[in-house]
């Protein structure tokens, strides 16, 4: 059993430090903007701070005339996106769209990138899903780590957050979830919901993580922003 352990750690520790080494030199676009109760500058910051330290080649737009031109677009290992309650134009979605069918990773947390467009719903295809609910508002609930490989060292655990009721395509390979209760609206107890998924489109990659109503939550529960990490660097092209 010790034996077993050491293996396991020094896996662990292995596939840390293979991740952490991926996004030198990776083209990285970071979008905020929309509703700023998400205080998405704040979740770009976060972002930024990280991107430095693994030596990103990383750019930061405020607003969506980041998806203006597809030629840019595509230029792009991954798009990280923190806009929430925004209006996109249908050429900036189609743009969006077509760049991660292109091969452009994008990943995100929480509004910022399931409920950042309502009205659009190939940009919801995309994604994975879409936002419909947070009963109870803040609450404290746990997040339940599935088996995969962004998962391997990580621990459930409890977190004071919105607990995120989705629509969700079937197909999204769901790597975090976590379970209702029935205080707010008793039918929807023991209803088990995604926390965190990736899912392919075309020939990019998606990521998705619902904790972060407040970005700060990510340097408090430590976990969760280990996941998000991994989630980001799996989803480059």
């Amino acid at each position: 059993m010790k034996k077993y352990k050491i293996y396991f750690l020094l896996f662990t520790i292995f596939s840390n430090t293979l991740i952490s080494q991926n996004l030198a030199d990776k083209k990285v676009l970071v979008v905020w903007g929309g509703w700023d109760g998400h205080k998405p500058e704040l979740f770009a910051n976060h972002v930024e701070n990280w991107l430095i330290k693994e030596k990103a080649d990383y750019k930061i737009i405020n607003g969506l005339d980041a998806y203006d031109n597809y030629d840019e677009l595509i230029k792009y290992d991954l798009i990280i996106q923190s806009v929430t309650m925004d209006e996109i134009s249908k050429k900036q979605e189609e743009n969006l769209v077509k760049a991660v069918l292109n091969g452009v990773g994008i990943a995100g947390a929480h509004g910022g990138l399931v409920d950042s467009f309502r009205k659009n719903t190939n940009y919801q295809f995309m994604i994975g899903g879409q936002f419909v609910a947070h009963p109870g508002g803040m609450i404290k609930h746990k997040v339940k780590i599935l088996d995969d490989e962004l998962t391997i060292g990580l621990s459930d655990f409890d977190i004071l957050s919105e607990q995120y009721y989705m629509h969700y395509d079937p197909s999204v390979k769901i790597i975090a979830e976590t379970k209702f209760g029935g205080e707010v609206y008793p039918w929807i107890k023991d209803v088990i919901m995604p926390v965190a998924w990736k899912k392919m489109y075309g020939k990019g990659k998606v990521f998705f993580i619902s904790i972060g109503h407040d970005p700060d939550e990510f340097m408090v529960y430590k976990d969760g922003w280990e996941l998000l990490k991994r989630g980001v660097i799996w989803a480059l092209r």
